[in-house]
């Protein structure tokens, strides 16, 4: 059976992560309050983050960034998208 958690992303009962998806108390955090859609949400949202920052996601000041842009965007006021982005169209 699917473990279930109450998703902050989603705002509705939903499957949970199976394992914590980032390291410390805000891995914690996410495993315990994000569900496995809201998780892809976010992996969609980091990723056009470091495209159009072209952020390097070694580089400890990238790695602050998406950390607190992931606090932001679960449990915050939501991370924006930048200034100048511009959806790619299908």
């Amino acid at each position: 059976m699917a473990r279930m958690v109450q998703c902050v992303k989603l705002g509705t009962e939903a499957e949970g992560l199976d394992f914590a998806p980032y390291p410390g108390d805000l891995g914690a955090r996410v495993y315990d309050n994000v569900s496995k859609e809201g998780w892809q949400a976010w992996v969609n949202h980091q990723t056009m983050l470091i495209n159009e920052y072209r952020l390097t996601p070694v580089d400890p000041k990238a790695r602050k960034f998406i950390e607190e842009e992931m606090e932001k965007f679960f449990f915050g006021e939501g991370s924006d998208k930048p200034g100048d982005f511009v959806a790619p169209t299908e």
